[in-house]
């Protein structure tokens, strides 16, 4: 199992990625435990999480591109305080303005936070080790019958978009769930490039 305190270290010793924040993605199947490792990864940063879910809509699942550049990236990078309107999955609506500070870590939780339009904003990708079939699983028995027929729409829909945009290979760093917590292993961007922020060394520091 990954030191959580080492891996948190190497976190906060990345450059920052959108102007003065370090947003850190965390991506993966629908099911596959981003919430809850985000949660925990946040409570050990002091860092606020914004959830995607929250730009969503029932019409556009992953067409929440220009919300996420007007509403949270074009403040963070002028180091403002963003304010997105959360979407309410009950009444179908979004909600009052939330706010986002622009704080030394931000991250940035959801099916598709590693997307190709927000990758050069990252200071890292990191991708939840679960595959699809046992993701969406989990996922089901998680919300129940009622959400069936959501969950068969859903399933689709996240298919074509990993097909047509996928995220793990471009991921520093897989997270797999242990029974006694995360190991961090190395990811798919092992490399420098344009869409890899992490230098070797700060990669290495990251995947111990």
């Amino acid at each position: 199992m990954t030191d959580p305190d080492r891996a948190a270290d190497a976190l906060r010793s990345l450059p920052p990625s959108c102007g003065p924040v370090r947003l850190i993605a965390v991506d993966g199947h629908a099911g596959s435990g981003k919430s809850t490792f985000a949660a925990r990864l946040a409570a050990r940063l002091v860092a606020p999480v914004l959830h995607l879910d929250d730009l969503a809509t029932h019409e556009e699942l992953f067409g929440w591109t220009e919300r996420m550049r007007d509403q949270v990236l074009a403040p963070l990078s002028r180091g403002e305080s963003a304010l997105y309107h959360p979407y309410d999955w009950n009444l179908r609506a979004f909600g009052p303005p939330r706010e986002l500070p622009p704080a030394p870590l931000v991250l940035v939780e959801g099916v598709g936070a590693g997307r190709r339009a927000l990758r050069p904003h990252l200071a890292a990708l990191l991708w939840m080790e679960r595959g699809p079939e046992e993701s969406w699983t989990r996922g089901r028995d998680r919300d129940g019958p009622a959400q069936s027929t959501f969950w068969n729409g859903w399933t689709v829909a996240e298919t074509r978009h990993f097909t047509e945009d996928p995220s793990r290979p471009f991921a520093d760093t897989l997270v797999q769930e242990c029974p006694e917590g995360y190991e961090w292993l190395p990811g798919p961007s092992v490399t420098a490039s344009p869409n890899h922020i992490l230098t070797e060394r700060e990669g290495s520091r990251l995947r111990k």
